[in-house]
């Protein structure tokens, strides 16, 4: 069996995800092999990984390294698994575009990696580069599962599910740690709790959650109202309050993906609901300040170990090669999956992983105004899907004039503008627009 880490320079989500690997009985005999455009990152994350290989498997497994766009399909030949982390166009200059442009025409964005401007810009970087995954993988692992985990997982997963023949599924970190967060946050006990999560990326809602039979919502919902201090899930407990169900992404997200919260004319919310405005580029600047400590840690450590955590990927591809069944929470096309969102959208729903690959489970209809909110996201998904498999312009300026946050705050014309100037200030990050 051979895995293929895309973006293999992310080196502490390497170790996350390929040290569970690693600390996987049932997988420990594997071949491995790391890509990356960044040769320095790449060496990094290749010798962590020594490190663990030795600590965790006695050295079972073959790691190899790959730099460089020439030799990706030398990577990519014979995967079975594909596990994908690229960040096209990264913090700088990308990243930094998609903020300070956006706030010369007055819009604020927290995270900007799923939706609104920030979000649009960042599929249209990352789904040409995807696609060509795509033609490298239709060319020497064709029979290979993808699991992405880049953002916006939605808009690049339903590009790959619908424009290529690549087995493609979506993984989030964020349905695992959804109940437990809530509970915690209202001070409740969390075992034995059994939910379900549907819905989209980022945008999944906890339909339901029990005890024993008992339904907690009532409960959770008084000790929420009950509340006095600030705190960091006050945007999830508004929506849970108004809209019936707690989300699944974090408060700092779902700020931007409704137009409700990040408003000119009600500055007063930003302080109210707690919403950290620039989030994103604060994280990256504290983690690039961080990285040297953390890399002679990584790197350096002839002891490095790591314990298995809660990222599906290695329970899915043990499910698989073991034919032993696990659930998760994967993005699929959603094909009738959820009754009352579109065919072509791609949703995050439960699935069965087991010898057969990922079976998605049906869940039927969504509350109306829950599937409300997620159409509102789905519309943008789609048409960024269009913008960037018909490469026009057009496309864009739709998919822009849709998000729930951008439309609220800018006209017509500033957002064709603003999509303007991005593009430009982009460059080759993007491919031409007609």
């Amino acid at each position: 069996m051979k895995i293929t880490f895309l973006g293999a320079g992310s080196t502490v989500f390497a170790k996350n995800v390929l040290g569970d690997i690693l600390a996987t009985p049932a997988l420990q005999q594997v071949d491995i092999a790391l890509y990356d455009i960044d040769e320095q990152r790449l060496n990094d994350s290749w010798q962590m990984l020594n490190n663990l290989n030795a600590n965790l498997s006695q050295g079972k497994a073959r790691i190899e390294k790959f730099a460089g766009v020439e030799n990706r399909r030398r990577a990519l030949q014979g995967a079975s698994y594909v596990i994908n982390a690229i960040q096209v166009g990264g913090y700088d200059p990308c990243t930094i575009t998609d903020f300070e442009i956006a706030k010369k025409y007055g819009l604020r964005q927290t995270i900007a990696d799923t939706l609104g401007i920030g979000g649009l810009f960042r599929a249209l970087r990352t789904i040409p580069v995807m696609l060509e995954f795509a033609r490298d993988m239709e060319a020497v692992c064709p029979d290979a599962w993808l699991l992405n985990y880049t953002n916006p997982m939605a808009s690049l997963t339903g590009a790959m599910l619908r424009h290529t023949g690549i087995k493609t599924v979506g993984l989030c970190h964020s349905v695992q740690v959804c109940a437990e967060t809530l509970l915690k946050s209202v001070d409740m006990p969390t075992d034995g709790v059994k939910w379900q999560i549907a819905g989209i990326n980022h945008m999944a809602w906890l339909l339901n959650i029990s005890r024993n039979g008992e339904d907690l919502y009532p409960e959770i919902k008084r000790r929420a109202a009950a509340l006095q201090h600030r705190h960091d899930d006050m945007v999830r407990h508004e929506i849970m309050r108004v809209f019936g169900c707690y989300v699944t992404e974090s408060s700092e997200h779902n700020a931007e993906y409704m137009p409700y919260w990040i408003k000119r004319n009600y500055p007063e919310l930003i302080e109210r609901f707690n919403i950290p405005l620039d989030e994103y580029p604060r994280r990256c600047i504290e983690q690039i300040d961080r990285w040297q400590l953390q890399r002679e840690r990584l790197t350096q450590n002839d002891n490095l170990t790591h314990t298995r955590s809660h990222e599906y990927a290695s329970w899915m591809i043990e499910a698989m090669e073991t034919d032993v069944p696990y659930k998760i929470g994967g993005n699929v096309l959603n094909n009738g999956l959820i009754t009352n969102l579109p065919a072509e959208a791609c949703v995050e729903v439960p699935c069965l992983v087991d010898g057969q690959g990922v079976t998605p489970c049906h869940v039927g209809v969504l509350p109306p105004q829950l599937a409300a909110l997620n159409r509102t996201n789905i519309n943008t998904q789609l048409l960024t899907i269009e913008a960037a498999v018909s490469r026009k312009k057009e496309h864009i300026y739709h998919a822009a004039l849709l998000d729930p946050h951008t439309s609220a705050e800018l006209s017509i014309d500033d957002t064709i503008r603003l999509c303007d100037e991005l593009i430009a200030a982009h460059g080759d990050w993007l491919p031409a627009y007609r």
